[in-house]
């Protein structure tokens, strides 16, 4: 049909609608928005060549939209009616996470865009995780968990509908997209009646709060909403004067020059009050799961990088613990800092030594005489520019820890993983595409293109590109 519109304004408009909605349901949220943008306003006053160097890279524009949000199903079926959702906004299933080597039953994937352009107009992201029933040891209470589960439809009938029409005429009217988005938003909102028992309640929170919070109510309210910071360390100092209460570590690697793959922290999550269904009528009590989150992200790592990055930050954990409380925090800090000190700290080297992604970019008005021998020569004449790929995804141990951290503890955990993404794809319908191959994919085609438009593209090789 000629008259659908593309898949990335419907993913626009859902994700105006969805922090539209957070924003009323979580008043923090703004408050929070309101923090990462003054911060965002002051990194780039005091930075110029920062601020050119994401403009130039059309990093700029995105920032103030940028979001991330996370959600928690119960079911396959529930997964594998997410994914369509998802698709008619034109977000996939990128990457598999076992969270279950932080003691979490879940395992997850991030639904987001995948190509260039659909990224630059808004890199919406929803880090979406399936519960792991079979992780539990009471079998009895899996059991029945899995009952009420089943019971569930999280999709209303309409948004299937719209699903249906969109897969049939590769897309929505207008209209169609606007509808679409009301009856999507309903899957996500939150509803302060449960569906259980109090004492139905307690067992499955007693068993892991984190399935109580899936199978507890009547679909997968969205738990958090994340901006994006040019400075999280400003933004974590930052949040006890507005009133808010940050978390005690700042996860994944520390403050660098060359910021890399991802830093997340977040506020504590609310306590709510809640109404539980019962023989005798309803009751009251209180849950708690939705929180805040603030990133930073940096540039995305090749696997030689991210085997860097998993050493150093496995050694920390080892040498450190954070406990429940926080204490230990400074400690774990200081140890991190120390670890990563073997890690290269400027784009030059990483990229030199093959340890992270970069787009490639001709100068504009660049020209080249004649034929250059590698590309680390046309790189320091400036007719070739190198910029960091921002990291898109996601980090298993960090979201692990924010997760903790929102179920009550800061205290860090380490378990052997139990993952299983052939039954994670089973359920979903669908392969996770690879990240790293994504950001290959860009590099070396970014590179091609570069070195054509500057007339060297004998060099456009994959050795060079890797």
């Amino acid at each position: 049909m000629s008259d659908v519109i593309h898949s990335d304004s419907i993913r626009t408009l859902f994700s105006n609608a969805m922090s539209e909605m957070y924003r009323t349901e979580v008043p923090q949220y703004g408050t929070l928005i309101d923090l990462v943008r003054d911060v965002n306003e002051a990194v780039l006053a005091a930075d110029p060549a920062l601020k050119a160097r994401l403009e130039a890279a059309g990093e700029l524009e995105r920032l103030d939209v940028e979001r991330h949000g996370a959600i928690r199903l119960g079911t396959a079926q529930e997964l594998f009616d997410i994914r369509r959702m998802f698709a008619v906004m034109g977000m996939f299933p990128v990457g598999y996470y076992d969270l279950s080597v932080a003691g979490l039953p879940v395992h997850s994937t991030a639904f987001r865009p995948v190509d260039e352009a659909a990224l630059s107009r808004n890199p919406f992201r929803v880090f979406t995780s399936l519960i792991r029933l079979e992780l539990l040891e009471d079998r009895g209470l899996a059991e029945e968990a899995g009952r009420i589960l089943a019971r569930r439809k999280i999709v209303t009938d309409r948004a299937l509908e719209l699903i249906a029409t969109a897969e049939k005429n590769g897309g929505l009217t207008e209209a169609e997209a606007k509808e679409f988005v009301t009856e999507a938003l309903e899957t996500f909102r939150w509803h302060s009646e449960a569906t259980v028992s109090a004492g139905t309640y307690k067992k499955l929170h007693d068993a892991h709060r984190l399935i109580a919070d899936v199978v507890s109510f009547r679909g997968p309210h969205i738990n958090h909403l994340t901006p994006r910071t040019l400075d999280i360390d400003a933004v974590q100092k930052g949040m006890p004067e507005r009133g808010i209460t940050p978390k005690a570590v700042i996860e994944g690697p520390p403050c660098r020059q060359a910021e890399i793959l991802l830093r997340q922290t977040s506020f504590k999550a609310l306590e709510e009050k809640i109404n539980f269904t019962g023989e005798a009528g309803s009751s009251e009590g209180t849950h708690t799961a939705r929180f805040g989150e603030i990133e930073q992200r940096g540039i995305a790592l090749t696997p030689k990088g991210r085997a860097l990055y998993d050493e150093l930050l496995g050694k920390t954990r080892q040498a450190v613990a954070v406990g429940s409380k926080g204490d230990g925090a400074s400690s774990y800090e200081e140890e991190l800092k120390k670890q990563f000190e073997a890690f290269p700290d400027s784009f030059d080297t990483l990229r030199r030594e093959k340890l992270a992604f970069f787009r490639y970019r001709a100068a504009p008005g660049a020209t080249f005489d004649g034929t250059s021998a590698n590309l680390e020569e046309l790189i320091k004449s400036g007719a070739l520019i190198a910029d960091p790929q921002v990291y898109e995804d996601f980090l298993p141990v960090s979201a692990a820890g924010i997760f903790q951290s929102n179920l009550g503890s800061d205290a860090q955990s380490n378990y052997s993983g139990k993952a299983n993404q052939t039954a994670f794809e089973e359920a979903l319908g669908a392969k996770v595409a690879s990240e790293t191959g994504l950001y290959s994919k860009t590099q070396t085609g970014s590179l091609v293109a570069a070195l054509t438009a500057l007339g060297q593209a004998h060099l456009a090789s994959l050795d060079e590109a890797a």
